[in-house]
């Protein structure tokens, strides 16, 4: 099973995008601002686009089994240029407030929002089950109007 995120709207606040299983669209995401290659602002940036690992792990923050993105061994993100984050999971949430650098899935959308959050997380689940290891793509595309 393949995810791939395709980011296509870019505010000053938040990155909003749509995420595809094996080829066929599912939800919004919203993410942080995705910034040039190389910028991170702390708790305020989305993930670089490129290739990832997605994994089932325990959350320490939410107190229960999420999935978590990283592309290097130690479970974190990093970029070419050594700036690193860690802990991005995909989950529910509304705003960029609730992101911290993690994908937010959502059913609908708006400026800086998506909504049907908690439902969609949950349909995610059951979708993925019980897997080792998934494949996510993050693509970053021109703005859409």
């Amino acid at each position: 099973m393949k995810l791939t995120l395709i980011r296509d709207i870019y505010t000053s606040k938040s990155t909003i995008g749509r995420l595809f299983i094996d080829g066929v669209e599912f939800c919004y995401t919203l993410e942080d601002i995705a910034r040039p290659k190389g910028v991170k602002v702390y708790g305020e940036t989305a993930i670089p686009c490129g290739k990832y690992s997605v994994t089932l792990s325990y959350s320490n923050r939410f107190k229960q089994l999420m999935p978590l993105v990283y592309n290097k061994p130690d479970l974190t993100v990093r970029d070419d240029n050594g700036i690193s984050f860690s802990g991005i999971r995909i989950h529910s949430g509304n705003t960029d407030k609730d992101t911290y650098g993690c994908i937010l899935l959502g059913r609908t959308k708006s400026e800086n929002f998506i909504g049907h959050s908690k439902t969609t997380y949950k349909e995610l689940l059951n979708i993925l089950g019980d897997f080792d290891i998934l494949e996510l793509e993050i693509i970053n595309e021109i703005q859409k109007k």
